[in-house]
């Protein structure tokens, strides 16, 4: 063979090959156009819940934080003075104001001692639904959904009612067993029993929400665990701290965030058993702190700076609970 026609069969395509087609599209491509078209698809699933809740919180948000930064006392509602920007002019007065730090520190201590109260008797009422009969359980179902559903500014009346101190029954109780101290005992008169009085009204309307959720996630526990629990001996303590804590930290998460929430907003329970703040205003917190700056003093920029706090408080509290529990290994 010659060179010319050695040449001419290696320029020659081999039998049967095709020629090149165009560029070809690499085989993630459609892949990565589905997995993008799948990611926004529960987006727009959620997007009219999302317009919902952009308008009855964000935009609400966003003018308690524009208040928060103008003059905005009667005058300026009544259109008497113009409007005008202050910066953080009400904030360095509120900060300046020594009541202000007083009713932050009760408001976090009652706060905290309301969440872990509501949690305590919600579990343990809980654990005690899985060790009563049918019947039992349904009465307790019912009277805890019935404090759950009542009002709360019904419930505080009633709670009033059974402490006053002169038709009140629980006084009448007390001294019947033999506590004559509490003959004609004024529970809103003094600071801490008035506010031992809010805290069994707060405890009474709030566990039914933590009995119900956790009851739930103890009947999801596999029975077979807690039964050989029992049988190794295992105590009801025991059981409850090594196993089902730990398999139930998912809801616990959710209804102590839910506690700290409603808790640090504590507003009818203060406002209707104290008369607005108590003798002196003694048993203020800040949601009716702010109530009485914004519409009893018209001061309703204060007022608007004091939802802000209350606000960022309650993020930073929230954060570092989620913080905490990320650290001890949860998944969230």
């Amino acid at each position: 063979m010659s060179s010319g026609t050695a040449q001419h069969a290696r320029r020659a395509p081999a039998k049967g090959r095709r020629s090149r087609p165009g560029p070809v599209v690499p085989a993630g491509g459609r892949a990565r156009k589905g997995s993008r078209r799948a990611a926004w698809t529960p987006w727009l699933y959620l997007a009219p819940a999302l317009v919902v809740l952009g308008g009855l919180l964000v935009y609400p948000i966003y003018q308690l934080g524009l208040i928060s930064f103008l003059e905005y006392t009667q005058a300026q509602v009544s259109g008497g003075e113009p409007t005008t920007f202050q910066g953080f002019a009400n904030y360095a007065e509120l900060f300046r104001d020594g009541e202000f730090w007083n009713v932050v520190v009760a408001t976090l201590l009652f706060a905290a001692v309301c969440v872990v109260s509501t949690l305590a008797v919600g579990c343990a009422l809980a654990v005690l639904l899985t060790r009563v009969r049918a019947i039992p359980r349904l009465a307790l179902m019912l009277a805890a959904l019935g404090a759950w559903a009542t009002p709360a500014v019904t419930g505080s009346t009633v709670w009033v009612f059974l402490f006053d101190p002169d038709f009140g029954p629980v006084n009448k109780i007390l001294v019947w067993f033999g506590l004559s101290g509490f003959e004609n005992y004024s529970w809103t008169y003094d600071r801490y029993s008035a506010f031992a009085l809010v805290l069994f009204e707060v405890v009474w309307c709030s566990f039914p929400f933590v009995m119900v959720t956790v009851y739930a996630g103890i009947k999801a526990i596999p029975t077979e665990v807690l039964e050989a629990a029992a049988l190794d001996g295992a105590s009801t303590w025991r059981i409850w701290r090594t196993i089902m804590a730990p398999m139930l930290r998912p809801i616990l998460v959710v209804v102590t965030i839910q506690s700290i929430i409603w808790d640090f907003k504590v507003f009818t329970q203060i406002y209707v058993m104290t008369d607005g703040g108590g003798i002196a205003r003694q048993n203020m917190v800040l949601n009716v702190y702010a109530y009485q700056k914004a519409f009893a003093s018209s001061q309703y920029s204060l007022g608007s700076a004091i939802g802000v706090v209350m606000l960022l408080i309650l993020l930073v509290v929230t954060l570092v609970y989620l913080r905490l529990l990320r650290r001890q290994g949860e998944e969230l």
